[in-house]
């Protein structure tokens, strides 16, 4: 399910600070924008939710940047690999099969 925050920035098509340009609050019954304090119009929910699927997609891959992230494995252990067996080894040994593992959208 997408969240507020990843729809606000497709709507503003850029990113956010959500500690001072929009404060989004979750009060228990799901999350609404409680300051709008950026020069755009504010959304309406209907502009909103046109945003879903692609805000599912922006949270499906940052789930994804995650998860390679956390098995990539050190930059000085990568610069080694390539030194020792070249980037396209380094690419199909090391980088695809992470990024086979975890796609993105």
């Amino acid at each position: 399910m997408s969240n507020l925050p990843n729809k606000i920035r497709l709507y503003l098509d850029r990113e956010v600070d959500f500690r001072k340009d929009v404060i989004v609050q979750d009060d228990g019954q799901g999350q609404y924008i409680k300051e709008w304090n950026v020069s755009e119009t504010k959304p309406t929910d209907a502009q909103l939710n046109a945003l879903s699927s692609q805000a599912t997609v922006l949270e499906n891959n940052a789930i994804a940047d995650a998860n390679r992230k956390a098995e990539f494995k050190s930059v000085e252990f990568q610069l080694d690999y390539i030194y020792h067996n070249g980037i396209s080894k380094w690419k199909t040994d090391h980088i695809k099969p992470i990024k086979d593992k975890y796609p993105k959208e």
